[in-house]
């Protein structure tokens, strides 16, 4: 079976890589540049998800490592020139003018400062849990947000960076979901994820089976972190302007981000892709809303935030009705597919599975 599930996976990946391919030349910037949001959307939903959903941490945080990914790419991709220009109100810092990289390493860079500021949030915050931790990481997401908008000459305060080179396509940024997955899935599956999900459902007992709690904790929240940051990079060179609004890298993309992890399933890498889906195109398609239409021979007004007023009662239809979301806990399997096509594969029984291992060692 796992041999069946390499080659399919192999097999989608290079039809998907083509479609990616064929959507670069064919499709309009419009439906490209949504193409492209799902899968930064799906980055912070499954990076968020391995702290809150397998986890078991009720981190409200996500923002602000988002926010120190997106800054610290972007002051490394601006050319020195660049920065002069968009720093009229106090000169930039001077040791920053001059450093430059390029995106990959830029990206790189933002997943790694947001993963050291989440060990040195981590070790005191993690201490606490529930409610208490949610309002401290949520906390520092607001700190982080309000030191961008006062420092002016890292961050250009208010102004923002602008002019960001637009280097997020459908290849870097389906690309790094696709590493996004493969690390994580790898974690969940190994020793350590089998940790976290002891450490979900039950803390004590996990701590009584000699399980240390803190350690594990911490790993997955500077895991997602990293992710975070990574997501960021890529969000603020497809945005190619960012700035510290609450709009933009405030409270409200937590709850963005948690809404698409709740919407798919709450512990599911699956249905986090799934949910950053739903919810990028229902962002995006809703927008219309906010714009004069008419309905039933009735002419209604463009009404600012309409779409979100809709997004939310669909939240909160789902949070009474679909509790467990999408797919809940349940994971994409190809067996479960083949299955419902009428496709069975056959199991190797134990005595099959143990007299192969004894021939391999023999």
């Amino acid at each position: 079976m796992k041999k069946i599930n390499w080659t399919l996976n192999l097999i989608t990946i290079v039809l998907f890589t083509l479609f990616l391919s064929y959507a670069q030349g064919n499709f309009d910037d419009y439906t490209l540049r949504i193409i492209t949001l799902i899968p930064i959307y799906a980055i912070m939903s499954v990076s968020l998800n391995l702290i809150n959903g397998i986890t078991g941490i009720f981190s409200l945080g996500h923002a602000g490592f988002v926010l120190l990914g997106a800054y610290t790419s972007a002051l490394l991709t601006l050319e020195p020139f660049q920065k002069e220009l968009s720093y009229i109100i106090v000169p930039i810092q001077p040791w920053l003018l001059n450093l430059h990289a390029n995106f990959l390493v830029a990206t790189l860079a933002g997943g790694v400062i947001a993963a050291i500021f989440a060990f040195l949030i981590g070790w005191p915050t993690l201490k606490l849990s529930g409610d208490y931790l949610a309002i401290a990481s949520l906390g520092f997401a607001e700190i982080a947000r309000v030191l961008a908008n006062n420092l002016i000459s890292v961050t250009n305060g208010p102004l923002g960076l602008k002019g960001l080179p637009n280097y997020t396509n459908v290849y870097w940024s389906w690309g790094w979901l696709l590493v996004t997955l493969i690390a994580i899935i790898s974690l969940v599956k190994s020793s350590y994820g089998r940790a976290l999900i002891a450490i979900r459902e039950d803390s004590i007992a996990a701590e009584s089976m000699g399980i240390n709690v803190f350690k594990h904790e911490l790993m997955a929240f500077v895991f997602g972190a990293f992710f975070a940051g990574i997501s960021g990079s890529l969000y603020a060179h497809w945005l190619t302007t960012i700035d510290p609004r609450i709009t933009t890298f405030g409270p409200l993309l937590t709850f963005y981000v948690l809404i698409m992890v709740v919407l798919g399933g709450l512990g599911s890498i699956t249905g986090s892709i799934i949910g950053a889906g739903v919810f990028a195109l229902m962002f995006e398609y809703l927008r219309s809303l906010e714009e004069p239409f008419d309905i039933f021979g009735i002419h209604v007004p463009g009404i600012p935030g309409m779409r979100m007023l809709v997004i939310s009662a669909i939240f909160i239809f789902i949070m009474i009705f679909w509790q467990k979301g999408i797919m809940g806990r349940a994971e994409f399997s190809w067996e479960k597919l083949l299955k419902l096509f009428g496709i069975k594969i056959k199991k190797p029984s134990l005595v099959e599975i143990y007299m192969k291992k004894e021939g391999e060692s023999k």
